[in-house]
């Protein structure tokens, strides 16, 4: 930073940073006080991400447009951010059955950072470069970088190192006029305000990047066709809870009984996407995989195609 910049006061200018009149003298509160302006504050939140729709509604499209033409989704994130980021990229596999290459995360501090704060690590522009240049990202990739205060080092190189090399760049910050938002392509602004516990943005902060991450991944799976309606038909049945979870969506999706939903996962290999095909179209377990790699792992798509044959 040049010698006029004075991080402090820039910090002290910040919504999330100024201190809540709502929470104060919280250390004199009881227990039931402290629940509830902890609680009025997270009302809050829901009403910042609605305002930021729009903008989130761009970014579900870019997702998927970038990993329908075999592209990636990479979050890069420091501290609370990263490690909500990390959590949405590692569920996206056991729960829409995609390649773990898809949805990837770079966290400041690398993996141990997820357990153990090391939050020096967030301050080096130099590191965010190299970690997310591992990477290699290009024009088919999208990169968020998701930063509270939208001004830390390491997300913003990162974000600006993926834009030079044409990925496409997201920011998810929670002010406004950040480093981190002018060096995106598209920028998803929460303006959730002052924390109950000044600074402490794993709090309102926290919840709306969980919130903005889980829309951005589930709306482009959507969009992708890795669930059928609603249904997660994309899951991995590994053990009994989701051998029993995928038993009730073919029963419910093709609205068949219990048994015949167990046979038909049965001769479709326990893959509930092959088995609903089957059911829907009457076509064997090898056509109804060929449409489904034709489409892409789509449900709906792989039904249409079968039914024109």
């Amino acid at each position: 930073m040049s010698g006029t910049r004075k991080p402090g006061r820039e910090l002290k200018r910040l919504p999330t940073e100024r201190s809540n009149r709502a929470a104060a003298d919280l250390d004199r509160r009881s227990s039931l006080e402290i629940a509830r302006i902890i609680n009025a504050e997270d009302g809050r939140v829901a009403a910042a991400v609605k305002r930021a729709l729009p903008q989130i509604a761009r970014a579900i499209d870019m997702i998927a447009a970038a990993l329908r033409k075999g592209g990636r989704l990479i979050y890069v994130g420091a501290g609370t951010s990263g490690r909500i980021a990390a959590q949405d990229a590692v569920e996206c596999p056991p729960t829409f059955n995609t390649d773990p290459h898809t949805v990837q995360f770079v966290m400041a501090g690398g993996a141990k950072a997820l357990g153990v704060a090391v939050e020096a690590n967030e301050d080096s522009r130099r590191l965010g470069e190299r970690e997310i240049a591992k990477k290699k990202p290009a024009n088919h990739d999208v990169v968020v970088g998701v930063a509270a205060s939208g001004r830390t080092p390491f997300v913003v190189a990162a974000l600006k190192y993926a834009r030079r090399h044409r990925a496409k760049t997201i920011a998810v910050t929670c002010n406004p006029n950040s480093p981190l938002e002018k060096a995106a392509h598209l920028a998803i602004v929460t303006e959730v305000g002052p924390e109950v516990v000044s600074g402490s943005s794993r709090m309102k902060a926290g919840t709306a990047q969980k919130m903005v991450l889980n829309m951005l991944s589930t709306g482009a799976m959507a969009r992708l066709g890795y669930v059928y309606g609603n249904l997660m038909v994309n899951v991995r049945l590994k053990n009994e809870k989701l051998v029993e979870r995928g038993v009730r969506i073919v029963q419910q999706a093709a609205g068949v009984s219990r048994q015949r939903a167990k046979q038909a996962l049965k001769s479709a290999g326990n893959r509930v996407p092959v088995a609903l095909v089957m059911l829907e179209t009457g076509v064997r377990r090898r056509e109804a995989e060929r449409v489904l790699k034709t489409a892409l792992g789509s449900v709906r798509e792989a039904i249409a195609a079968a039914r024109s044959l």
